[in-house]
């Protein structure tokens, strides 16, 4: 993780030869964060850009705030959808079309309640020109209140770095890929050429597999670390975090019962098993085990080292790994019990979201 670049270290692009950027983002009622967030967007320093926001079927005041928005900025298009047809998922739906109105030559895939810094566009652009990159994905700052809260993400944090290693991305000899939600800026040629959302109609985590896509293209990806210059409140409360990454966690493990268990059992070997044998073993097994839970804590509070939250955080690493463990199992659980998720109130049967796999 150490060898990942940090936005900050990035020169501003200059204006000279600024290619044309789309922001897009679909929103489907966001009435209570977009407001805030689009703000920051329309607030960027870079020479050349648009922002193509797609109210994807809102029932609240999310299309009024946008319409109200557009007319004051003339670089804001919006697009209203109210139907979504047979085989597709809202979000990559609402998605695809905007990016068919939009006109930049690198789009800029975001969240309806994301906050850009002023200069994010113009470190972006630098970083993939110096790297040559075609993607770039923006490990982003998650604004975490409460224990319960900040336990819950700052483990989600860790699980996320050691299961898909994003300083590996950037290898085109490795498998590895890295697409995240909140920001994540890809060469128009090369989405194209990837297939884009279209090729992630039914895929819930669309946002990891357009990294996937891109280096199953060709193309070069990369990772970089944008601290609090890209920032989101993702969910608010532990039992919001729960619920929020239900239709999630068990479509990463691709819908999967046996992968699903495996999943559950790593945490609970590796981060709740040491501390109870901190507890209840002795001798040289109680020794190793303390060992184990050391390093557990070590490793979790460097994660979280960054992210302006309480080193003592390190501690609740056990907490963390059977909260994990309880989301994956409900996420499971109640997708298979429903026969398949709920996303933005519509429901998608399980046979359809396998068959929708990338």
């Amino acid at each position: 993780m150490a060898r990942l670049p940090w936005l900050s270290q990035s020169s501003p692009l200059s204006s000279d030869g600024a290619p044309m950027v789309s922001i897009i983002f679909a929103a489907r009622d966001e009435e209570a964060k977009l407001p805030g967030a689009i703000q920051t967007l329309l607030a960027q320093d870079y020479p050349k850009f648009e922002i193509v926001a797609v109210n994807d079927r809102s029932q609240d005041q999310t299309p009024a705030i946008l319409h109200d928005l557009e007319r004051a900025n003339r670089n804001l298009k919006v697009i209203d959808i109210d139907d979504l047809p047979p085989g597709w998922l809202g979000k990559p739906h609402a998605l695809v079309a905007g990016c068919e109105q939009a006109r930049g030559e690198w789009f800029v895939f975001t969240d309806a309640d994301v906050h850009f810094a002023p200069d994010v566009l113009r470190r972006a652009l630098a970083l993939v020109q110096q790297h040559h990159w075609d993607h770039l994905s923006l490990l982003t700052a998650i604004e975490m209140h409460g224990f319960w809260e900040t336990t819950a993400i700052s483990y989600f944090g860790l699980g996320f770095v050691f299961g898909n290693e994003p300083w590996l991305a950037a290898n085109p000899r490795s498998k590895r890929y890295v697409g995240i939600g909140a920001f994540q800026l890809v060469r128009r040629s090369a989405y194209e050429a990837s297939g884009g959302h279209r090729r992630l109609r039914m895929d819930v985590i669309e946002d990891m597999k357009v990294g996937k896509l891109i280096k199953l293209a060709g193309f070069r990806s990369g990772v970089a670390v944008a601290q609090d210059r890209v920032r989101v409140r993702w969910h608010t409360g532990v039992r919001n975090v729960i619920s929020g990454v239900t239709k999630n966690f068990f479509a990463a493990c691709h819908y999967n019962a046996l992968f699903a268990l495996v999943a559950m059992a790593l945490p609970l070997i590796m981060s709740v098993a040491p501390f109870f044998g901190v507890v209840f073993a002795s001798g040289w097994a109680r020794i190793f085990a303390g060992i184990a839970a050391g390093v557990a804590i070590l490793i979790h509070t460097a994660m979280i080292w960054s992210t302006g939250v309480s080193p003592l955080y390190g501690l609740t690493h056990p907490l963390g790994g059977v909260l994990f463990c309880w989301m994956l199992a409900r996420s499971a659980i109640a997708t298979l019990w429903r026969g398949g998720v709920v996303w933005r109130d519509t429901f998608y049967p399980i046979d359809e979201l396998r068959k929708g796999l990338v």
